[in-house]
């Protein structure tokens, strides 16, 4: 199997504390855009961005939406226990995990488990004209985090209306603040849909509905995927070399119709967020394997696309995909992704992405790196030297691939 020989010390920097954008700007516009296009790098606002796109390029978005995914709880000795919910188990499916009534299970983090060796944590919760007991019971031991069951007396009110009243946006650790009222607007897109992310893919935070307008106005057109942003995203890289990292897994939807749009799309296709990148190329791969004639049902694992055979046309791959669609009367694929992209990755499908600045040492800076190469050291540089704010709160950048 082959797998890229990187050192992760080689894509780190310096990012002081004061760097990171511990609140968002009062308006999403307002942020800074540093643009990387013909190996030149410039500064301009966001809403500039209008004039820095290739004529006719798509966008493509990421259209889940965060959920509260902080639950806190109090013994009867005081001892304050935090659930944070990472995915459904029972039942699996992220939206019949929402829509569930009276009971689902859930993979979890506990904080303070130390604390809470067994039996039942309840909570009274008030949801619109109903009242319910909630009740929890501490699973399995799943590596990091805990299998936990979620009970409740009244089957007028769905998990996802609990959560919605009683939980916590989960902002990023490396925040290092408590969840505030403003989190719970500004640490969502504006084109937020569907339920599932533990996390917002930050790129989109930057956009408003106008500037969304305006793009279609001038002729931009606007691609819509969904990948659940799973905690695995501030998973440090602990391995020096990146052969030893182990990607974390997340699920994606893409519907029959957008899948049709962006084979009919002959311009410049830009993803909006890493996500997407991830979405996107990972679908690429996905019709790769149909053309090999390889299962999918796995999805798409870490090293795949750098073992399996990428001499198919980005064309053939989806037209193979949308056929599999088809036969089979599906009207969406829900599929999922382990992706690593990094520094000598070949680009099936994007050719640019919007983002913000990502931590040292990060699978976010490697796949920064497959994009623009060594050139992101100059590109971190600039932003530091000429105080942009970094991180998920933080300014944007517009990253095109050279020869793409």
């Amino acid at each position: 199997m082959i797998k890229p020989h990187i050192s992760i010390s080689d894509y780190t920097y310096d990012l002081p504390d004061e760097r990171i954008a511990k609140y968002p700007l009062s308006n999403r516009e307002q942020s800074k855009l540093l643009v990387y296009k013909n190996n030149e790098i410039g500064e301009r606002q966001f809403t500039d961005i209008l004039d820095e796109l290739p004529q006719g390029a798509m966008l493509a978005f990421n259209n889940t939406k965060v959920i509260r995914a902080r639950l806190k709880f109090q013994k009867e000795t005081g001892a304050e226990i935090e659930i944070f919910c990472l995915e459904p188990l029972v039942p699996a499916e992220v939206q019949m995990a929402f829509d569930s009534r009276q009971l689902t299970t859930w993979k979890c983090i506990v904080g303070n488990a130390r604390k809470w060796k067994n039996g039942a944590l309840t909570k009274q919760v008030s949801v619109g004209e109903y009242e319910l007991v909630l009740s929890i019971e501490k699973g399995e031991r799943l590596s990091d985090a805990y299998s936990i069951d979620f009970s409740w007396d009244n089957d007028k009110v769905s998990f996802a209306e609990i959560i919605e009243q009683i939980g916590l946006t989960p902002i990023p650790p490396y925040l290092n603040r408590e969840t505030e009222d403003v989190d719970k607007d500004r640490y969502q897109t504006v084109y937020s849909e569907h339920q599932g992310s533990v996390a917002a893919p930050t790129a989109g935070l930057h956009f408003t509905k106008e500037i969304l307008a305006q793009l279609q106005k001038k002729q931009h057109p606007l691609l819509n995927v969904t990948l659940h942003v799973g905690a695995g995203t501030f998973k440090p890289v602990k391995s020096e070399a990146i052969a030893d990292h182990d990607m974390h897994t997340e699920h994606f939807v893409i519907e029959q119709e957008a899948l049709k749009r962006l084979l009919a799309h002959e311009g410049k296709l830009i993803a909006v967020g890493t996500t997407s990148v991830r979405t996107l190329e990972s679908l690429y791969w996905y019709g790769v394997r149909l053309l090999m004639d390889l299962p999918i049902e796995q999805g798409i694992q870490q090293w795949d696309a750098y073992n399996l055979d990428n001499r198919f046309p980005k064309k053939a791959a989806f037209e193979a995909l949308l056929n599999y669609m088809q036969d089979n009367k599906l009207s969406h694929l829900a599929g999922k992704t382990a992706i690593i992209i990094v520094p000598g990755y070949q680009f099936k499908v994007i050719n640019g992405l919007v983002t913000n600045f990502h931590q040292p040492q990060s699978t976010l800076l490697l796949l920064i790196g497959a994009i623009v190469g060594q050139e992101w050291k100059s590109i971190y540089k600039y932003a530091l030297d000429n105080n942009f704010r970094f991180l998920s709160y933080g300014d944007s950048s517009l990253l095109m691939i050279e020869g793409r």
